[in-house]
């Protein structure tokens, strides 16, 4: 019923209804907006040199066929391209001749369509170069790509290689939005800015100290949506920049997170809905 009292308020529109809905206090509603799932696989990979990594997600029907072996097989080539050709995007990567293939991305998807008889999309993907870590979660319902400044010796160490994946790992669990403060937009700090002001508004606190309380609670805000900032999953002691100091430290150098990626499968595509009583129905007659 709150939400619906939002959407009247915000006369339909999603972003302003949930904007209400948080300047009520009712932030935890939020996260349940618009996330209906679609079916596939969300697949990441380093390069055999270790120099470059990819994360991609397809997407198909049902997950009878995300579970099919032919269809993460044709995933796996998809990500093998990106790595191998570096495709500027989707459609792109379309016209790439697939790696182990005489054929082209576009020409293998057809196949696959025709073949396993459901709709097959590759979504997107994003490829990084230099150092990276990649992770999995739950078979394929998240993947995450994980770029790092970190010197070639370092990086070759098995210890890098763990906390690579442990970084990965928190970006999965706890769905960061940017790696620090710095890359998030003035104007993503300015709207929720209003969103503080507004939860404080009618206090009868000075301003003065309405702005204190505001950048207090900003500073949460931070914690929240940045890498860096977020308790670390494994030691919630530490924070993740503090986690990767220590890391560094033990390793003999510096490390610094510089960009990730996490796509989690069928974020934000509407899901097929079945009747298989009717389906059952039609198949009777």
């Amino acid at each position: 019923m709150d939400c619906k009292k939002a959407l009247v308020q915000a006369n339909g529109d999603m972003g302003k209804a949930i904007d209400v809905l948080r300047e009520k206090g009712l932030a935890a509603a939020t996260k349940k907006a618009g996330r209906i799932a679609a079916e596939g696989i969300a697949y990441a990979a380093v390069s055999k040199a270790g120099n470059a990594g990819v994360v991609i997600e397809v997407n198909s029907e049902t997950d009878f066929v995300a579970r099919n072996a032919e269809f993460r097989s044709f995933v796996k080539t998809c990500a093998d391209t990106v790595l191998e050709k570096d495709p500027a995007d989707v459609d792109a990567l379309l016209q790439c001749r697939a790696a182990g293939s005489e054929e082209t991305v576009d020409a293998l998807l057809k196949e696959k369509i025709l073949k396993i008889g459901e709709n097959i999309k590759i979504r997107r993907f994003r490829r990084f170069e230099g150092t990276v870590g990649a992770y999995i979660h739950a078979d394929g319902k998240i993947g995450v790509l994980t770029k790092f400044e970190a010197s070639p010796e370092i990086a070759a160490k098995p210890e890098f290689r763990e906390y690579a994946k442990n970084v990965c790992m928190q970006i999965a669990a706890i769905t960061p939005q940017y790696v620090d403060e710095t890359g998030v937009p003035a104007d993503v700090v300015e709207h929720e800015k209003g969103i503080l002001k507004q939860q404080i508004a009618g206090s009868g606190k000075p301003e003065a100290i309405v702005e204190k309380i505001v950048q207090g609670r900003l500073r949460k805000f931070y914690e929240e949506v940045c890498l860096v900032d977020q308790a670390y999953i494994k030691d919630d002691k530490l924070t993740v920049r503090q986690y990767t100091e220590q890391a560094a430290k033990q390793l003999g150098g510096k490390i610094r997170i510089t960009d990730f990626a996490r796509f989690e499968r069928g974020e934000g595509l509407e899901k097929r809905k079945e009747n298989f009583a009717e389906e059952i129905k039609n198949m009777i007659h």
